[in-house]
């Protein structure tokens, strides 16, 4: 190799060497919709595994006695409103307005911040009347599918959080850009999977 680089001229040693970007947003738009498809296999099976479970309820009580509707409405519509005000903020990302893309995001973690406090009483409220996860493989399902959703929701909040600092120290950089348009389509993909959740768990339980 040493032999070689002597022969070459400065200009045909720097040829070797790559000069176009080595993360390219292309790949890592590909990379995150993979990791979409992943997670859209774990809800699949995750639901799949309550349509076989929702009916086992061990002589314990069923969605009818359970489901408090008007306050999983209530709920579903924090996380459809977050989604409504990501989509601001990602306008306002588009004309390069810093300030407000941080507006929007910070009240689309508020939202997603309620989402989460509410789905933690209906958890806390259902262990409180004996109706945890251990109580019947109905209510095992249950909390394993509505839980891993309020833990991906977690989990774009704090991802939320720390976008948030990057774009208010270092401003609307192509880097923070694409991590915030990778941030949108999870946010929105966990939007339409609540949406399945409520329909699927709650609605057609309590009208089962």
């Amino acid at each position: 190799m040493s032999s070689l680089a002597t022969t070459l001229s400065p200009e045909e040693r720097n040829s070797f060497y790559l000069r176009e970007d080595h993360h390219p947003e292309n790949a890592t738009l590909l990379g995150f919709w993979l990791y979409l498809m992943s997670d859209c296999l774990l809800f699949a099976v995750l639901f799949a595994a309550y349509g076989v479970l929702g009916g086992s309820y061990a002589a314990g009580p069923g969605p009818k006695d359970l489901f408090d509707l008007p306050l999983v409405a209530v709920n579903t519509s924090m996380l459809l409103l977050s989604s409504i005000t990501y989509g601001f903020a990602m306008l306002e990302m588009a004309r390069k307005r810093q300030t407000a893309t941080l507006v929007w995001l910070g009240i689309t973690g508020l939202f997603g911040i309620a989402f989460i406090a509410l789905e933690l009483y209906e958890f806390h409220h259902l262990i409180h009347e004996g109706a945890g996860p251990q109580r019947s493989a109905f209510l095992s399902a249950f909390f394993t599918l509505v839980g891993t959703h309020g833990l991906h929701v977690t989990f774009g909040i704090v991802w939320l959080v720390v976008l948030m600092a990057q774009v208010h120290r270092r401003g609307l950089t192509v880097p923070n850009m694409r991590r915030l348009a990778c941030l949108s389509l999870f946010w929105h993909f966990l939007d339409v999977v609540w949406i399945g959740v409520f329909t699927f768990v709650y609605l057609m339980g309590v009208l089962r």
